[in-house]
């Protein structure tokens, strides 16, 4: 089981991360390590999570002082008075995205035009994405075209292979696209409207009505595909009802045929990994039929090489698996099961009487380290947020939606998470050293290390003669659970038993199996070739897995639990007994609940479980659990005190959640054991952002020169510049070093065609990967041809020529002309 703490990447409701993609990745979330007498309290004593479903009501709530911050986004519109920032500190984060999830089903008694490749791909010239971002999104966004977009750091590999696509607002060539598609599936327009066999063609649209950008998306492209011939229903609904109307339902029973999809990130990315599988390739379960045996499912095996192996390491070199990531999004781009619509900059309002926010690049303010780090004259914080409960807490297939999310940061310290400006992992609980032979070479693995065995249940020793790509060794810094509990490498040991456990699917009976969460799971568990415990805090994993940088290796390798092993042991019991499921898809087939240990219901169920454990004296059989009993104890005691069973190693416990009052309580753990000062994180508080301040470039060049521009930085290390043509196609590009605070840009214009030319500049540093970027058009011209007349011969002018300066007029007229519509400079 891997920390399942960073990368993560949440969509309204489910979360996939690239926390994920750590080997024995999925189950838990977290690794805390050993106790050390370094207590220091929290900055406050208590935290209040109050839902506020109107925005407009959240930010005069914040400028009054009622609460401190508001957990989502302020529309623009409601922020252009100056009055509205009177008594607020706004922030703006780039970390969230709109999609369109389609469904590709085939149906054998209901024609779906989406199981069409390119009736699903012409969607992509039918949406207006510069209206999404222009006009609904009041400017706050840019246009997305795959799931890497402008403000990615894996977006300058792949800026070429997206503008290439020219996915401009071309309602005619998508028209064009669609007719054709239509009439080969053997349909015919009748009064505008398509019919296959007699019948008219209908889809049904699931639109998000709780998010008014998103509902707004809906209708326009609802009003889009009924001008194209079909007849539109439109769904309206929330989070939930989208849990079973897309999520929950089988594809082929075509329930739904498009959903405005929406995701968020808890954290910033440097290498992307898990992203490019979660988006578009069938293996992860997350794409339409989620993995369900008994549904439809998508397939594309192609698709499922190229992300596996990005997923899990399988390249050689940086510009191996660039390679690889071009090759999915053109494959993902071309499905179009999802199609990206635009990036949202978002605005979040935090009362002005607030200190220590950190505004990670990938969260936004409702990052991990807020809650941490803020401090104020208050010994309560009160954080407004959009919805207080959605989906369901558990952390092996729950704990998958943003908005729970936003809670449960302040609850655990995970072993690794992601730098939140360079995306870099960085140790938490647990610090690391890592040795590596690949990616061609192995390591051996000494005999004494161990792997579970999921045929005899036992640890068995890998013996003489095995290897392994690279070596993890961690040293956790343990302190005590919040019921007072001390952690212990138990708890590592039972984590990595539970993902090696569900992360193999034995046969196709195997009652350890979960469709969202075994194949993610399998591929960390098929990785790990051994481990080894050599102390009370510290232990080696051993990995087939390479990666250019260490950090990576480590955040792959890294193992940890977000629970008491106990709580582990309880959830998976009352799993196995059918009597709950740790994913909704499960929970949907087999009629059970979700299991959410925040909720007294299933709380219950796990304390039923415990007490059968203690009263009968079973002890795991993965590991010594000498404390057992006291363990046992200490969940119940807790559940019967709180009556929920969320219980973690963070800087703040969970109190408790009412729905009566839609709030949820956390309130300080004070407890001796607790390593970190609180002022751990606080030089995340601020950051100095790469920027473009000036460009010198000329707006006519002639092709017989060398264009030279001066690019004024700052905070940037390089500069990168893309040259296009005027069919957008990108001809030139290179980088230019920034390190003084000035580039130098060389542009070779005898390489360029005569016409308006584009040029983009993105100022780079390496430690704050948040680009800026400068876009402008120039005009390239014909070297004029000089000619000098013979010296013995002299010319008069013919009275029945024009003289010259009458062809300029129109010369010169045209020019203007041309560089008015042309010339454009744009700050993106």
């Amino acid at each position: 089981m891997i920390d399942n703490s960073f990368t993560i990447y949440f969509y309204d409701t489910r979360l996939v991360n690239d926390s994920m993609r750590i080997p024995l990745a999925a189950v838990a979330v977290i690794i805390c390590a050993a106790a050390v007498p370094a207590y220091s309290e929290t900055n406050f004593d208590t935290i209040r999570f109050i839902q506020y479903l109107e925005e407009s009501t959240a930010l005069e709530e914040v400028r009054q002082g009622n609460i401190d911050m508001y957990y989502w986004r302020i529309p623009s519109d409601r922020l252009s008075d100056p009055a509205a920032r009177e008594g607020v500190v706004v922030h703006e984060s780039v970390g969230n995205s709109y999609d369109i999830l389609l469904n590709p089903a085939q149906s054998d008694d209901t024609f779906n035009p989406f199981a069409i490749r390119d009736i699903r791909f012409s969607l992509n010239y039918l949406i207006d994405r510069n209206l999404i971002v222009n006009e609904l999104m009041g400017g706050y966004g840019a246009p997305l075209m795959a799931w890497y977009g402008s403000y990615s750091p894996e977006y300058i590999s792949i800026i070429d292979l997206l503008e290439s696509y020219n996915f401009e607002h071309n309602p005619g060539l998508a028209q064009d696209m669609i007719n054709a598609a239509m009439v080969d599936a053997g349909g015919i327009m009748t009064d505008g409207v398509w019919m296959v066999d007699d019948v008219p063609v209908e889809i049904r649209f699931f639109i998000r009505s709780d998010d008014p950008i998103r509902k707004a998306i809906g209708e326009v492209l609802a009003a889009d595909l009924q001008s194209a011939g079909f007849v539109v229903h439109k769904d309206f609904g929330d989070l939930n009802k989208a849990f079973t109307t897309v999520y929950g339902s089988d594809p082929a029973s075509l329930e739904w045929h498009l959903y405005t999809e929406g995701w968020g990130r808890s954290g910033f990315v440097k290498y992307d990994s898990s992203g490019l599988s979660q988006m578009y390739a069938p293996w992860f379960s997350n794409m339409p039929g989620f993995g369900i045996e008994t549904y439809w499912n998508y397939e594309h095996p192609e698709l499922d090489r190229v992300t596996k192996a990005i997923f899990s390491g399988n390249f050689s070199s940086a510009e191996e698996r660039t390679d690889l990531i071009r090759e999915g999004i053109t494959l993902g781009v071309e499905e179009s099961v999802r199609i990206f619509l635009a990036d949202r900059v978002d605005q979040f309002v935090v009362h002005d009487g607030i200190d220590g926010v950190v505004n990670d690049f990938g969260a936004g303010i409702p990052s991990r380290f807020t809650t941490i780090n803020a401090r104020s004259d208050q010994t309560t914080l009160d954080i407004g947020v959009k919805h207080v409960y959605q989906g369901s807490w558990n952390p092996v297939a729950g704990l998958s939606d943003l908005y729970s999310n936003h809670i449960w940061y302040a609850l655990y310290d995970p072993s690794l998470f992601l730098h939140p400006y360079s995306g870099s992992v960085i140790p938490i609980r647990a610090d690391w050293d890592v040795q590596t032979a690949g990616p061609d070479g192995t390591l051996p693995i000494p005999s004494d290390a161990i792997l579970w065995d999921v045929k005899s249940d036992s640890w068995m020793e890998v013996g003489e003669g095995a290897d392994a790509t690279s070596l993890a060794t961690f040293q956790f810094t343990f302190s005590n659970w919040h019921h007072g509990i001390p952690m212990s490498m138990d708890d590592i040991l039972y984590a990595i038993y539970f993902s090696t456990e569900w992360g193999t699917a034995e046969d196709e009976d195997d009652p350890t199996f979960d469709p969202q969460y075994t194949p993610r799971a399998a591929q960390g568990v098929d990785s790990i070739k051994g481990i080894r415990v050599l102390d009370e805090n510290t232990i080696e994993v051993y990995v087939d897995y390479w990666h250019f940088d260490e950090g990576e290796i480590a955040g792959w390798a890294s193992v940890g639990a977000a629970m008491p092993w106990e709580l582990y042991q309880a959830m998976e019991q009352a799993v196995l007994d059918d009597r709950t499921a740790f994913s909704r898809t499960v929970s949907q087939s087999k009629g059970v609940s979700w299991l959410s240990v925040l909720i007294p219901g299933d709380a219950d169920l796990v304390r039923e479980y415990l007490v059968q454990f203690r009263d009968s004296g079973v002890m795991p059989a993965a590991i010594p659990a000498t404390d057992a009993m006291d363990r046992y104890d200490a969940a119940i005691s807790w559940i019967d005190e709180y009556s929920h069973a969320v219980i973690s190693n963070g800087p703040y416990m969970m109190m408790g959640y009412s729905p009566e009052s839609r709030t949820v309580t956390l309130s300080e753990f004070d407890d001796i054991t607790y390593p970190f000062d609180t002022d751990k994180w606080s030089e995340f508080e601020s950051v100095t952002l790469p920027e473009v301040s000036d460009v010198s470039i000329p707006d006519i060049i002639t092709t017989d020169e060398v264009l030279e521009i001066s690019v004024d930085t700052a905070g940037a290390d390089r500069v990168l510049y893309f040259v296009s043509d005027a069919a957008g196609t990108i001809t030139l590009s290179g980088e230019a070093d920034a390190s003084g605070g000035m580039a130098r840009v060389n542009v070779d214009t005898t390489t360029l065609d005569v016409g308006p030319v584009g040029f983009k500049i993105f100022a780079v540093s390496d430690t704050v990967l948040r680009p800026d970027s400068y876009s402008t058009n120039f005009l390239v011209t014909e070297a004029e041809a000089v000619t000098t007349p013979p010296e013995d011969i002299t010319t008069e002018p013919d009275a029945s020529e024009p003289d010259a300066w009458i062809y300029a007029i129109p010369i010169g007229i045209a020019i203007a002309v041309a560089a008015g519509i042309i010339y454009w400079r744009r700050r993106a």
